[in-house]
């Protein structure tokens, strides 16, 4: 087994962290909602004003896995980070690289003095359970995720 590194995620990476979030997309059902692209990454993740970081974790097989995430801010605890996702290829799954990458994004949000971090799990997702069960997580219970797609904002509007 080849040792995996993990280190922050450089621009030159984004089309491997495209690969893997269709790929992830595939394991979550939903191959195709992935609308994001190359250049909206470029511009959110290493633009003016960048909303997003990532890790990698690199292997001799080169980029085996990512963790995603962003600043929250919570009116009741401050400064949060919100991990969008931890993504291991398939072929990598099970090797502790996912543990890696968990770890070393727990460790960031203490280095940005985050008041904690958040995060989602589709309730059939066992195995990403049983491995968040494995640090303490509290699940939440009484909150409903909502969202608004643009073309629903755009028709309420008009546009």
């Amino acid at each position: 087994m080849s040792e995996v590194l993990i280190r922050i995620g450089k621009k030159d990476d984004l089309p491997r962290v495209l690969e893997l979030i269709k790929e992830l997309a595939k394991y979550e059902r939903a191959p195709n909602e992935v609308t994001n692209t190359l250049e909206m990454m470029e511009v959110d993740g290493f633009g003016a004003n960048p909303i997003y970081g990532f890790f990698v974790a690199e292997s001799t097989n080169g980029i085996v896995g990512i963790s995603l995430y962003y600043w929250r801010y919570s009116t009741w605890k401050g400064k949060r980070l919100y991990l969008e996702d931890i993504i291991v290829t398939e072929s990598e799954r099970g090797k502790g690289t996912g543990k890696k990458l968990f770890e070393r994004t727990m460790k960031h949000s203490l280095e940005q003095h985050c008041a904690g971090m958040m995060w989602q799990v589709l309730d059939w997702n066992d195995p990403a359970i049983n491995f968040y069960k494995k640090y303490g997580t509290r699940f939440g219970e009484e909150w409903l995720n909502c969202s608004l797609e643009r073309e629903q904002i755009e028709r309420f509007f008009g546009s």
